[in-house]
C-alpha cells in the first residue's frame, strides 16, 4: 500500500473537530455525508453508520466509541487536512467524549429540529464549553414533516447565547446544506497550535487491541514529528518502544511517511501488553523529555456488578477476554471476587446501565463468552469511628462496593452515599408526573428553566442508587417517551442506610446482602423475598426468611390431602399430622442447600418494583 506524504499540510491547514450531540440526533449520518462529500468513501446506498464498527453499535443504532477519521477537502483554491472524531451521545458514554475533545480545537454541537435540544446537549455543550473549544451549532433533520428548526434557534440562542444566524440548518439524510459545514469548520475553528520545530509530544487519546501487532494506540501530536524507526518513551510507564508503523484513518488503516505536529493519526509500535497504552499518555522521542500533556480525570464507576463464567473450567478464558476488552474500554474497572455460591470472578465497575449491557454484549459477540452478571450496586462510604478499624484499614474514610464488608452501625460515625446532579428536558405537560417520580425517588429539587412555551428543563439531585436501575424507564413510560435525562457526579453526602440480609434457614446469604436507605427497606423487604425467594420453596419443604423486623413467609408445602374425596375425617387428620412430624423434624435438622442456578435467578432480580 503506498503510503501518503503528509508534509503538504502544514499547521495552518489543519483543522481537528469532533461531532457532538444527544443520542441519535444524527451524529454517525452526517459523519457518513462529510466522509462522502470529500470523497473519503465512494458514495453508495450502503453507506449508513459508517465509522460505527462494532457489532453491537451497529444491532442498537448508537455509537460507543469514539471514531476517528481523516478528509482532505479543498476550498478555496487550499488543500485542507480535517481530522474528524464521531463521539457518542448516551450519557453513560460521556467520557469517550470528554477523551475526544481534548484532541479538538472545536465541534458541531447537533441538534435535531423536531426534538430540539435534549439533556445530552446541554452537557456536551458544556463539556466542550469548559474546554474553550469553537463551536458550530448545526440543526439537523430538516426535511422532517415536524421539524421547527425556528423553535430549536431561539432554544439554542437562548440556553447557550449563541446567535440564531450561526445556526446551520441541513438533512444530514438527504445531504442538503452539508457542504456549508465544511466551510465553517474551516472558517470558525482555529488550527492546532504547535509547531513542527518542537520536541515530539503525543497524546494517547484512544486505543485498540490487535491480535497479530498488539496495541494500536490512537495519537494527536501537539509537537515535533513522528516515523518509523523513532526511539519513543512513555511519560505513564517510563518504558521505551520502537515504532513499527504510524499513518492515519480515513477511516480504515493509511500507513503514512510520517506525522506532524497538529496531525491527528494512529501508532503501533510492539505494545504487547494491555495495560502498556495508558489513555492520556504522552509519548516522547528517547533522550528528549518533555513535560507530559494533563491527560484526564480518570472515569469515575458509577455502578458496579459482579461477573462470573457460567462455567468456572472458562475461567482463564474469561480473564483474558476481559483483559483485552478493557483495553478497548478503559473506563471498567476490575476487582477479583469470589462467593461460596458462584464461584470465582470479578466485581466490575462501569460507568452506568447501558455501559454495563453493552459491555456484556460485546464479551459474547466478540469473545463468544457466557457470563453471569447480578444486579447493579453503587459504592457507598462509612466514616470510622472504631480506633480498631481505622487501624485495619489505615484510613477512617472507606469505600463499600460489596455489601457484604459492610460496617456495623456500632463502628460507624456516619455513612455516606453518592449523589448525581439530574438535568431532565421534558414537554410541559408530564412536569406533574415527572416531579412526582422524583419526589418518590428521594430527589431535592435545585431548578426548574422554560426552554420555550413547550419545553421545560429540571435540575435535581439524585441519590445514585435511586436511578441506576429503572430511573430511565420509568422516566420515559411516563413522559410517552418525550422526557431525555442525563446526570454528572455530585460527590457524596450523608444518608441513614442499612444493610439488609436474607436468612436462609436462619443462616445469612452473602451473595443476597444489599444495602438500602432505612426509608425504603421494609417495603424492599417485603418484596424481595415473595418475587426471588419462591423457586426457591418449591424445591425445598421449609424455608424461613426474616427480613426487617422479623417479616417471616410461610413455606410452601405439599398439598397431602389432595388425594382425600370424602370419607372419615380421621384419614385427613392423620394425612397432616405425619405431615406436622415431619416439618417439626426439618426444623431440627434440616438445612436449606441453595443450587447455583437458584442463586443466578435470584441476583438478577429487578430491585425496585
Amino acid at each position: 500500500q503506498e503510503k501518503l506524504d503528509m508534509s503538504m499540510y502544514p499547521v495552518e491547514s489543519i483543522r481537528n473537530f469532533s461531532i457532538i450531540a444527544h443520542v441519535d440526533h444524527g451524529k454517525s449520518t452526517l459523519a457518513d455525508r462529510l466522509l462522502e462529500i470529500t470523497g473519503t468513501i465512494a458514495k453508495t446506498d450502503r453507506n449508513k453508520q459508517v465509522l460505527d464498527k462494532l457489532q453491537v453499535e451497529r444491532e442498537r443504532g448508537i455509537t460507543v466509541k469514539a471514531q476517528s477519521a481523516s478528509l482532505f477537502y479543498s476550498h478555496e483554491g487550499v488543500n485542507y487536512l480535517l481530522n474528524l472524531i464521531d463521539t457518542p451521545g448516551h450519557v453513560d458514554f460521556s467520557y469517550e467524549v470528554s477523551r475526544s475533545l481534548s484532541a479538538c480545537q472545536g465541534v458541531i454541537l447537533v441538534v435535531d429540529a423536531n426534538e430540539g435540544i435534549q439533556a445530552q446537549t446541554v452537557a456536551n455543550f458544556y463539556l466542550a464549553f469548559e474546554a474553550q473549544l469553537a463551536i458550530i451549532p448545526v440543526i439537523n433533520k430538516i426535511d422532517l414533516k415536524n421539524a421547527d428548526p425556528e423553535r430549536v434557534e431561539k432554544q439554542i440562542e437562548k440556553l447557550f447565547d449563541i446567535p440564531i444566524d450561526e445556526c446551520v440548518r441541513i438533512s444530514a439524510k438527504q445531504g442538503t446544506n452539508v457542504e456549508k459545514v465544511l466551510q465553517k469548520v474551516i472558517e470558525k475553528i482555529p488550527p492546532p497550535h504547535c509547531n513542527t520545530a518542537d520536541p515530539l509530544k503525543a497524546l494517547v487519546f484512544d486505543s485498540t487491541f490487535d491480535h497479530y501487532r498488539g496495541v494500536i494506540a490512537n495519537i494527536a501530536l501537539f509537537g515535533g514529528e513522528i516515523q518509523k524507526g523513532h526511539k519513543i518513551v512513555s511519560a505513564h510507564t517510563k518504558k521505551r518502544y520502537e515504532v513499527n508503523e504510524v499513518g492515519i484513518l480515513t477511516p480504515n488503516e493509511q500507513p503514512t511517511h510520517k506525522l506532524y505536529a497538529g496531525q491527528v493519526g494512529y501508532l503501533i509500535a510492539g505494545m504487547k501488553e494491555v495495560t502498556e497504552a495508558q489513555i492520556g499518555d504522552t509519548l516522547f522521542l528517547y533522550k528528549q523529555p518533555v513535560e507530559p500533556l494533563p491527560g484526564f480525570k480518570s472515569a469515575k464507576p458509577m455502578v458496579f456488578a459482579v461477573m462470573n463464567p457460567a462455567d468456572q473450567t472458562e475461567y482463564n478464558n474469561l480473564k483474558s477476554a476481559l483483559e483485552r476488552l478493557t483495553l478497548n474500554d478503559s473506563s471498567v474497572t476490575v476487582h477479583r471476587d469470589s462467593s461460596l455460591a458462584l464461584g470465582a470472578g470479578w466485581r466490575l465497575g462501569f460507568l452506568g446501565l447501558l455501559h454495563m449491557e453493552v459491555f456484556n454484549q460485546r464479551l459474547e459477540q466478540e469473545y463468544n463468552m457466557s457470563v453471569i452478571l447480578t444486579a447493579p450496586t453503587v459504592p457507598y462510604k462509612a466514616i470510622l469511628s472504631s480506633a480498631k478499624l481505622i487501624k485495619e484499614y489505615g484510613k477512617a474514610e472507606i469505600t463499600i462496593i460489596n455489601p457484604a464488608q459492610f460496617p456495623d452501625k456500632l463502628s460507624v460515625s456516619e455513612y455516606l452515599e453518592p449523589t448525581v446532579f439530574g438535568t431532565i428536558v421534558t414537554p410541559h405537560e408530564y412536569i406533574g408526573k415527572i416531579i412526582a417520580l422524583c419526589q418518590d425517588r428521594r430527589a431535592v429539587q435545585k431548578d426548574m428553566l422554560y426552554i420555550d412555551e413547550h419545553r421545560v428543563m429540571l435540575k435535581y439531585l439524585f441519590p445514585l442508587n435511586e436511578i441506576v436501575v429503572d430511573f430511565y424507564d420509568a422516566l420515559k413510560s411516563l413522559s410517552s417517551g418525550y422526557a431525555s435525562f442525563d446526570y454528572e457526579d455530585a460527590g457524596y453526602q450523608a444518608a441513614d442506610l442499612i444493610k439488609m440480609d436474607i436468612l436462609l434457614n436462619g443462616s445469612p446469604v452473602e451473595e443476597l446482602a444489599t444495602i438500602i436507605h432505612n426509608d425504603k427497606a421494609y417495603a424492599t423487604g417485603k418484596f424481595l423475598p415473595r418475587t426471588s425467594l419462591i423457586l426457591s420453596y418449591l424445591k425445598y419443604g421449609l424455608i424461613i426468611v426474616y427480613v426487617i423486623l422479623f417479616y417471616r413467609l410461610k413455606a410452601y408445602r405439599k398439598n397431602v390431602v389432595a388425594k382425600c374425596y370424602g370419607g372419615d375425617i380421621t384419614r385427613r387428620m392423620k394425612l397432616l399430622k405425619r405431615q406436622a412430624e415431619g416439618k417439626k423434624l426439618m426444623r431440627k435438622i434440616g438445612n436449606v442447600e441453595v443450587p447455583r442456578d437458584a442463586f443466578i435467578r435470584v441476583l438478577k432480580r429487578q430491585t425496585d418494583k
